[in-house]
């Protein structure tokens, strides 16, 4: 995650201009040494870039990275606010649950921290007015919405970051500040992330646990969400956040089915995905509501195209 110190080197180069570390480390009031090591880990991220000038002197800028270019859309819009004073890493993971109201209580459940912690991360902006209160609920104020986005650039360059260095060909499809859900390209990193204590194998490659085993093409996908057991109904959001198509539809139903999964219980999971929708529709052929219907935001299968495949896979 972002530091306040690399936010700070951030800050001093979103102009677009090269500095030299004793230049940084007047403006940012680090000392040289430790300014050195913020470059060289803002460096290995991809942040900022060196070249040398005469006499070998390290010059940096920052690169055009997506977290940068997300900082200077947020400095260009907002520049009037401090924000190396305002954003610390516990800030930028509880604004990435703003982007609707919500309670501290939930934010506090959903990050395992306490409420006591998201008050105090939230601080900072209430001071400042950037949160519109709707009754015990929070989000960041309509006019805020370049801070949301460089939370979620933060948050999940962070997220590729980690896994990157497991599986080099691994790609983010999915994250909050606290969870990840990824796709690799290679076996050799479908390999090094089963051997991985983090890291939990998931979507359709994981219903072989639960009895219903179908051809996997290319390679399985990873869940990233530490000290958390991985649910029945993350399976079944982390199958259709992958691939909402018609047959991965089916089988989701298929695993709903077997395994009796309450609506009430999914639909609580399934709202962090934005599959809350999804997931009524899937249950309506569930209760034997077939049918077509141009409201529904997914193809779901025939009844007797479903009731072929209940009996495929012995599922009653």
């Amino acid at each position: 995650m972002l530091t306040k110190a690399g936010l700070a080197v951030l800050d001093a180069l979103s102009a677009g201009r090269t500095a030299t570390p004793s230049e940084l480390a007047g403006e940012t009031e680090y000392s040289q040494p430790h300014l050195y090591e913020i470059l060289d880990e803002l460096q290995s991220e991809g942040l900022v870039t060196e070249t040398r000038a005469s006499h070998n002197q390290r010059r940096v800028r920052a690169t055009d990275h997506p977290v940068v270019e997300a900082y200077r859309d947020l400095r260009s819009k907002l520049g009037h606010v401090d924000w190396t004073e305002v954003l610390s890493p516990a800030t930028l993971r509880v604004c990435w649950y703003l982007d609707e109201p919500r309670r501290a209580s939930e934010i506090a459940e959903r990050l395992d921290i306490t409420r006591q912690g998201v008050h105090n991360a939230l601080s900072p902006l209430k001071h400042r007015a950037m949160l519109s209160p709707s009754g015990p609920e929070y989000a960041l104020s309509d006019d805020l919405s370049p801070l949301l986005e460089f939370a979620r650039a933060v948050v999940r360059h962070d997220h590729r970051s980690r896994v990157r260095e497991i599986a080099p060909s691994a790609t983010v499809e999915w994250c909050d500040s606290k969870r990840a859900l990824v796709r690799v390209q290679t076996s050799d990193d479908t390999t090094a992330l089963q051997s991985a204590a983090e890291w939990q194998l998931t979507g359709l490659a994981k219903f072989q646990e639960y009895g219903l085993q179908f051809f996997l093409a290319g390679e399985p996908a990873f869940w990233y969400a530490p000290d958390e057991e991985l649910t029945p109904t993350d399976v079944v959001c982390h199958t259709l956040v992958l691939d909402s198509g018609s047959r991965r539809v089916s089988y989701s139903m298929l695993l709903i089915e077997k395994l009796d999964i309450d609506q009430q219980t999914l639909t609580e999971t399934a709202r962090w995905y934005d599959l809350e929708t999804t997931v009524t529709a899937l249950y309506r052929p569930l209760r034997g509501e077939f049918g077509a219907s141009d409201n529904f935001p997914v193809f779901l299968p025939s009844e007797s195209e479903y009731m072929a495949l209940k009996e495929q896979y012995e599922v009653s």
